[in-house]
């Protein structure tokens, strides 16, 4: 199982992104390689850099369901590779087919 401070973090990491999101949109909306000015350009950066760094979309991990996982994950389940195996071995995921891997 994983330590559950990891888990709290990823959470934390969630609500910040959603906090901030609209503001790094609205900021990047601009296009900095389309700015004239450099000084406008100082700006916008100076706006995606006062926002904190966990709000960044790429600092999030996508994690197991079950386990809590952060490696090895499917997209469409949510589940690490080892639990989607012995869920479709119990039959417990329709339309998921067997494998002998």
């Amino acid at each position: 199982m994983v330590k559950n401070n990891l888990i709290h973090r990823e959470k934390k990491r969630q609500k910040l992104e959603q906090k901030y999101h609209l503001i790094r949109r609205s900021s990047k909306k601009k296009e900095i390689s389309k700015v004239p000015s450099l000084s406008e350009k100082w700006k916008i950066h100076g706006k995606l850099q006062s926002s904190p760094r966990n709000s960044a979309p790429t600092r999030l991990h996508r994690r197991c369901f079950s386990t809590g996982r952060p490696r090895a994950n499917y997209r469409d389940f949510g589940l690490s590779g080892h639990i989607l195996r012995e869920m479709v071995h119990a039959c417990l995921l329709p339309r998921a087919t067997r494998s002998s891997w």
